[in-house]
């Protein structure tokens, strides 16, 4: 096996690159948002509703968990290719950064919300029961109690789902989703440009890192506050 000639990412198109790495990092920023603002409110129902919780609908629960664990076991490619009618619909295209954002939301969702089902789950029981006992309304032990007492969970359930959503970014170049992936694909792999392939994975590495290390830093100071 011939070794690796290092000098060849000295003729890496690094303003492509950086390009790629800028649509990668807005297909992260666009679809963390939208997972967590819909995916929250998911994993709460999620929580509330199964048995034994606040307001326990066994069979809604049944439903719902059916119904996010089917799309959590969809594999994220499979995803990408069933969802390319519905991403047309909704943005125009089925390739480049907008194209890829909608299955990624829709890929992220169900996962986040598990996370975040869990992570409430794990809130004192004491607390909510304390609420409850002075009164307190539903709305208000959601926002004021459950959520408050689960933000460093919560945090590092956002910081998982980010990690998750990189290597996401990285799939949907198999159909030109655009970013880091589809520069894999198309140069790396597709005209054998291993210098391309070596600095997209290491940039993805190095993006990971970094996601990591600053939810790691937000729960140590949430829960040292």
């Amino acid at each position: 096996m011939a070794a690796f000639d290092w000098h060849l990412l000295l003729t890496v198109d690094w303003p492509e690159i950086g390009g790629a790495t800028v649509d990668t990092l807005t297909m992260l920023g666009v679809s963390l948002l939208f997972t967590v603002l819909l995916g929250l409110p998911l994993g709460v129902l999620l929580y509330i509703s199964a048995p034994g919780q606040l307001r326990a609908r066994p069979r809604f629960y049944a439903v719902l968990s059916f119904w996010v664990n089917v799309l959590r076991s969809l594999p994220f490619v499979i995803l990408l290719i069933v969802l390319i009618p519905f991403t047309l619909l909704l943005v125009g295209t089925s390739i480049g950064v907008a194209g890829a954002i909608v299955p990624l939301v829709l890929g992220a969702i169900p996962f986040f919300a598990r996370l975040v089902e869990n992570v409430l789950r794990e809130v004192d029981r004491g607390v909510i029961e304390a609420s409850q006992a002075m009164g307190a309304r539903l709305p208000q032990i959601v926002l004021k109690v459950l959520l408050p007492e689960a933000l460093p969970g919560l945090i590092g359930a956002t910081t998982v789902t980010a990690v998750a959503l990189v290597s996401y970014t990285a799939m949907s170049g198999v159909i030109g989703g655009g970013g880091l992936g589809d520069l894999a694909v198309r140069y790396g792999y597709q005209r054998f440009q291993t210098e391309v392939m070596i600095v997209t994975v290491l940039l993805l590495l190095l993006l990971v890192q970094l996601l990591q290390g600053l939810g790691d830093a937000l729960v140590r100071r949430c829960r040292f506050d």
